[in-house]
């Protein structure tokens, strides 16, 4: 079982920055970002593996990057917008791809980004 854990979340206004990052347990394949809005369901957000992909809702504001010795994840948040408010949560898994922006193996427990007008 391969833990995640999230630090970075908080309150920025609009148009400011935040930094994610979530450390792992161990390596995996994968690793990435969803989020889930107030009173809507959790989407995909980025995540990095064979490749680098992006919900186009973050495209170019956010940025997502790691540190394999580290077993670390970031995600740099520019441009923040009040939608952007949500619980992000960290994934992890062996699949890359839509595979893994479907079902990742592995869940973080999420940490809260609020974003003000």
């Amino acid at each position: 079982q391969v833990q995640l854990v999230e630090s970075g979340g908080g309150l920025a206004q609009a148009g400011g920055s935040l930094r994610l990052s979530c450390v792992a347990s161990e390596r995996t394949f994968s690793m990435g970002w969803f989020r889930q809005p107030p009173g809507k369901e959790r989407e995909f957000v980025a995540a990095s593996g064979d490749s680098t992909y992006y919900a186009d809702s973050v495209k170019g504001r956010f940025t997502i990057s790691r540190d394999n010795a580290k077993n670390t994840v970031y995600l740099q948040m520019n441009s923040l917008k009040p939608e952007d408010t949500a619980v992000y949560y960290c994934a992890a898994g062996y699949e890359t791809g839509d595979m893994f922006k479907t079902k990742p193996d592995y869940w973080g427990q999420g940490t809260q980004v609020t974003v003000s007008s």
